[in-house]
């Protein structure tokens, strides 16, 4: 089960995952699923951390 760090949305299945961005946060892995990789790209991209979103 993987879970998005950002909006909680989880998701089972694995193919439906390979959209989902990674990040390396503080020494912490966080996992963004598609829809809020989308919404704050150009704040990933800028390689802010996500508490600036």
């Amino acid at each position: 089960m993987t879970t998005c760090d950002f909006c909680g949305r989880q998701e089972s299945d694995g193919a439906a995952t390979l959209s989902w961005t990674t990040a390396v946060e503080n020494g912490r892995k966080r996992v963004f699923c598609d829809a809020c990789s989308r919404e704050n790209l150009r704040a990933m991209e800028g390689k802010l951390d996500s508490e600036f979103w």
